[in-house]
């Protein structure tokens, strides 16, 4: 499958999935605290997508069997919820999910604090959030693919963490996953060339410790081989002629270079204090 280059009027579907997604993020953030479940979180997700007439992207998804991906600690992504999977004072817990608006997805990951967590876990979130922001310096038409995965790599690898090779990040449009590939480490080669009206899902999955891991037998979660913690950060972005546009943030009166410079503010605050 080639890269699809989006007109005007996907990108409108593109961004209202964007933006609708980003409402239910904000949503089941609300409700992330110490003795609810996993699956309290996918069942309010699902609420908030369905809410707007939107199909779950995920759901069903070559078998997956939940609307929002719940991976806990060492878990990297694509844990399944349980009822029985309650959150405990100190976790940290990954959130992805998928929008389907008129044919259109939108894909988007988020970690969180449960309750009072260590600063090398706030780290780890952290870290793994600039990330992503590093990396989109680069999402820029004339540039290279592979100038975005460098970047992320070497600022998770410069903060004392690992990038998971086994799995990238991906094109997306009518499908949720399309052409081309996204790694978030640096391959052999320069990647294709960026072009106006690429959209991309960008995902760090940056680890604690080692960055191998494996597989559990539900066939779905993806563990760290070495049992230490993990963050996901992911938005979709389209490629312009100039600064990358997030679509799935709700950044809609900001350009990413003001973003970039307001979370920068935040982090230097945070460590001010």
């Amino acid at each position: 499958m080639s890269v699809t280059i989006k007109s005007e009027h996907e990108l409108e579907k593109m961004r209202e999935a964007g933006r609708i997604l980003g409402i239910v993020h904000d949503e089941m953030a609300k409700i992330i605290r110490p003795g609810i479940s996993t699956m309290d979180i996918n069942r309010k997700g699902e609420e908030v997508i369905r809410s707007f007439g939107c199909i779950p992207s995920f759901l069903n998804y070559n078998g997956y069997p939940a609307s929002i991906c719940v991976s806990v600690n060492d878990e990297v992504v694509h844990g399944i919820p349980s009822k029985k999977r309650i959150l405990q004072e100190g976790d940290i817990v990954s959130l992805d999910a998928g929008v389907i608006y008129e044919g259109y997805h939108s894909d988007a990951a988020r970690t969180h604090a449960v309750g009072q967590i260590s600063e090398e876990d706030q780290f780890l979130i952290d870290v793994t959030k600039q990330s992503f922001f590093e990396g989109i310096k680069y999402a820029k038409a004339g540039n290279h693919l592979y100038d975005i995965s460098k970047t992320i790599q070497n600022y998770a690898e410069a903060n004392g963490f690992s990038i998971v090779r086994d799995l990238v990040g991906h094109g997306i449009g009518r499908n949720l996953h399309e052409e081309p590939q996204v790694p978030n480490f640096k391959p052999i080669g320069r990647g294709i060339k960026l072009r106006p009206g690429m959209t991309l899902a960008i995902e760090p999955m940056v680890n604690a410790g080692d960055y191998d891991v494996w597989v559990l037998e539900d066939d779905w979660t993806v563990v760290t081989t070495d049992s230490m913690k993990s963050a996901h950060y992911e938005n979709t972005i389209l490629i312009t002629e100039g600064e990358p546009e997030i679509l799935d943030e709700n950044l809609s009166d900001l350009t990413v270079k003001r973003a970039i410079k307001q979370y920068c503010r935040i982090n230097e605050g945070r460590q001010e204090s």
